[in-house]
């Protein structure tokens, strides 16, 4: 059986991954929100991730349940960390979400979800503490703290599923 490494990521959730034979690093990040992503490194980063797809829990069982559920499946669900009620999430803005394109204002994110907009990471950096005028464009990357239910709902109005 592969090695698995266990990385505790503080207000995320838990990473698990391990190399395969071929030597591609595989994982699966279990976020405190219960949203689990499988992870695919890159052959020449392996602290890159080429491939990320996230599984909501009844997809996430199906894969196990396909990949014959390994001692790691089984305890997913027992591995939620959290650090006083809050959680921290990164979530990546879809093309026609709802409030792409939209500043932090106009979509009202922190009245209409209760949840804090931290930074907005794009691919040429990131903008700490971004301010009511900051547009959520499509692409980019927002970390959002706050609690479990907020996170849920700021993720749907950010992503189409």
């Amino acid at each position: 059986m592969a090695d698995v490494q266990e990385t505790h990521l503080p207000g995320i959730g838990v990473r698990f991954d391990f190399p395969t034979s071929t030597g591609t690093r595989v994982g699966v990040l279990i976020h405190k929100t219960g949203r689990r992503e499988l992870l695919v490194y890159r052959h020449d980063d392996p602290d890159e991730c080429a491939i990320s797809v996230d599984l909501d829990n009844d997809e996430a069982r199906t894969l196990a349940e396909m990949l014959g559920a390994s001692r790691i499946i089984e305890q997913l669900d027992n591995l939620r960390q959290e650090v006083e009620g809050l959680l921290i999430d990164w979530i990546t803005i879809d093309e026609n979400s709802e409030w792409a394109n939209r500043t932090l204002s106009d979509a009202a994110v922190h009245t209409q979800t209760g949840v804090s907009i931290v930074a907005i990471v794009t691919a040429n950096g990131s903008i700490a503490a971004p301010g009511a005028n900051d547009v959520l464009r499509p692409g980019t990357t927002v970390v959002a703290v706050g609690i479990a239910e907020g996170i849920r709902n700021l993720t749907a109005r950010l992503r189409i599923n």
